[in-house]
């Protein structure tokens, strides 16, 4: 049975933290923003799962959640949680959904339908993450999964907004007469 415990420890207070091995370090280490903004992103998609996406697509949601925590544990000091297994499923993911959505011929703008939106928000939030990891350099593959995370999140994006019978919000490429005639 779980043992409720108070919430604030006061540990912090002088602007360092625990990792799991017991070292402390300083809130404001790369460390800290790296798994920060894993919990950034864990907490952005959890906004996504809140405007009801598919049972399907929830699911996958669901189980990125999950390596998300797998992956803010690692960057806190366990041993490798992210498997090559967990990369694997997003391809899969990918393929099925870009199976029927077809080749991306031009850049999107993020928008559509709000879960499509919001997955954008991930996605962003995800590309910040991997690059506070490339600077922190862990071992194993926490940054190849946020990697194939960030055109996961895109792809399920574009999902979203073609379940919902909804087209993806295009770029427009500006003319460039049109600058010269603005000048």
């Amino acid at each position: 049975m779980l043992r409720l415990t108070k919430i604030y420890t006061r540990t912090g207070d002088k602007g360092e933290t625990g990792l799991v091995t017991g070292e402390r370090v300083s809130k404001d280490s790369a460390r800290l923003w790296a798994f920060g903004t894993v919990d950034e992103l864990n907490s952005a998609i959890g906004v996504a799962r809140s405007l009801r996406p598919d049972k399907n697509t929830d699911a996958a949601l669901a189980g990125i959640q999950n390596d998300l925590f797998d992956l803010g544990a690692e960057l806190a000091g366990s041993p490798p949680l992210v498997r090559q297994e967990q990369i694997d499923a997003l391809e899969k993911l990918m393929d099925r959904c870009n199976a029927k959505l077809g080749p991306l011929r031009e850049f999107i703008l993020p928008g559509g339908t709000p879960v499509a939106a919001q997955l954008h928000v991930a996605r962003t939030i995800c590309r910040r993450a991997e690059r506070y990891c490339v600077r922190l350099k862990p071992a194993g593959l926490v940054v190849p999964y946020l990697n194939r995370l960030g055109d996961a999140l895109f792809v399920l994006a574009r999902w979203m907004n073609y379940t919902a019978g909804k087209a993806d919000v295009f770029w427009v490429k500006p003319q460039r007469a049109s600058r010269r005639n603005a000048r």
